[in-house]
């Protein structure tokens, strides 16, 4: 299939299960990660109509935003390094791996040298897995608390990476947590804005995501190939 017929069965499947789970489709947006992919490649992407594109390396992911960020919104979903900081919060509209002080109190230096609010999900390792990055459930409050006095940023919502598993609806437990927390923080008016998103679900496990609350879906190999 080519990138064309790859995007048409991905939202079909994401229309079917959104159906299926009583959602509506708009509810659920794709962020195509094209950081695999070539600056051609990705520029065929925006031109069908993917109009968010995740990056996760800073270098390779800069060089794709000079060419091409007038077409489309920009979320960096990579481990975020506190001295790429500058580079990443001048250019990308959102910011997926918010998972420690050190890099919030960066975030938000930068930003407010450059007069600008950063959109921010906080990535939380629900499943405990030494290999992922993020603050753990029961630091996330404390977190939170932190994070909100700072004025340059603004946190939209919640990120996970669920652990790959082969078994469908495997990663369930974790995706269900994630919104558990998300609706937690906004109970307890923490940041004093409602926080609507979830940022979970990748080519593996989407259709599950979608069916415990995900808004944002990190899609890489289902739509560019292996």
């Amino acid at each position: 299939m080519d990138l064309q017929e790859r995007l048409t069965a991905v939202e079909h499947r994401i229309q079917e299960t959104c159906r299926s789970c009583g959602r509506k489709k708009d509810e659920v947006q794709i962020i195509a990660v094209t950081k695999y992919t070539t600056m051609r490649v990705t520029e065929q992407a925006l031109q069908l109509g993917m109009s968010h594109v995740g990056e996760s390396r800073a270098k390779d992911a800069c060089s794709k935003w000079e060419a091409l960020h007038l077409k489309g919104t920009w979320h960096f979903i990579g481990h975020l390094q506190t001295n790429k900081v500058k580079e990443i919060v001048k250019r990308f509209d959102y910011i997926h791996s918010l998972d420690r002080m050190s890099l919030a109190k960066e975030i938000e230096k930068k930003a407010a040298s450059l007069n600008i609010t950063v959109k921010c999900f906080i990535q939380v390792n629900v499943s405990g897995e030494e290999s992922k990055q993020g603050v753990s459930p029961n630091a996330l409050f404390s977190f939170a608390n932190e994070v909100s006095q700072m004025k340059h940023i603004q946190v939209v919502g919640l990120m996970t990476m669920a652990p790959f598993e082969s078994k469908v609806g495997a990663t369930r437990s974790v995706f269900r947590r994630l919104k558990q927390l998300r609706d937690e923080l906004n109970d307890q008016k923490i940041f004093g804005y409602h926080v609507p998103h979830l940022s979970m679900g990748m080519s593996n496990d989407f259709e599950v995501a979608i069916e415990e609350g995900a808004t944002w879906l990190r899609l890489g190999s289902v739509l560019f190939g292996e």
